[in-house]
């Protein structure tokens, strides 16, 4: 039985300034049911208060405590671990780790920096890395659904530093199942218990399924034919869009 479900933002509820037709909608039907769910991402080029303002503008009526994030789970990882972050990430992002100290570095942290990846700052990293400094990152994706077409994402630019430190990144976002769990988490579930719903098969369903969750595709965001191939796993659910997998998950797939 379906006791609780993990959603992706971009791409599954929403792309860009708008939301996903029906998407609201579907949200509206879980709180009517009464199932607890999180928005899950790895979206790193704004602050957990910021996506919750876009969702209100989208629609959603969700606390902002609804929304679990990738930097929130590097944030406690730096914390645990009393570590001080070298930061390559969107300048929109440093509210999240401004009450950490950064002097002299103790890791490096990368999410989706965007204009801030420059050769300056991918040296300093580097520096740091050959030094011994572990690499940490919100997430490892190549590229994600924009406003009009795919863009780049920060993936690439971590496996470069992971290919000229000679360093493994601990990815603390999707698709690693510490952050799966996490938020399971805070469902009070077990992971046999939760369904996640997302676009993106390998980051969103391949790890949510690899760490012992259920998992729905949508054919919406970023999505491309024969996408569902690249789970890894074959019990993966294909559906149309966030509404259509609200409709499965209430039948309890």
């Amino acid at each position: 039985m379906v006791k609780g479900i993990l959603i992706d933002l971009s791409g599954t509820v929403h792309i860009g300034d708008r939301a996903i037709p029906g998407a609201a909608e579907a949200i509206r039907r879980l709180q009517r049911e009464g199932i607890p769910f999180r928005f899950v991402t790895n979206t790193s080029r704004k602050t957990r208060q910021m996506l919750h303002e876009d969702l209100l503008r989208f629609g959603f009526e969700v606390p902002a405590a609804h929304i679990f994030t990738a930097p929130l789970a590097v944030h406690r990882y730096l914390e645990q671990h009393a570590l001080r972050p070298f930061l390559l990430i969107h300048p929109d992002l440093a509210p999240e780790f401004a009450d950490l100290s950064q002097e002299d570095p103790t890791a490096v942290v990368v999410g989706f920096a965007q204009y801030a990846f420059t050769y300056a700052n991918l040296n300093r990293a580097f520096q740091l890395l050959k030094n011994g400094r572990p690499l940490l990152a919100t997430g490892k994706t190549r590229y994600f659904q924009g406003a009009d077409s795919l863009e780049l994402d920060a993936g690439p630019f971590v496996t470069a530093l992971e290919y000229a430190a000679e360093t493994e990144v601990l990815v603390l976002g999707k698709p690693s199942p510490r952050f799966f769990l996490g938020a399971v988490a805070e469902l009070g579930c077990r992971p046999d218990e939760v369904v996640m719903v997302g676009d993106d098969a390998v980051s969103d369903v391949g790890g949510a399924l690899a760490a012992g969750l259920r998992g729905v595709l949508v054919q919406t965001g970023k999505y491309r034919q024969g996408d569902e191939g690249k789970t890894g796993h074959s019990d993966a659910v294909l559906v149309r869009d966030i509404g259509a997998a609200v409709d499965k998950i209430l039948a309890d797939l």
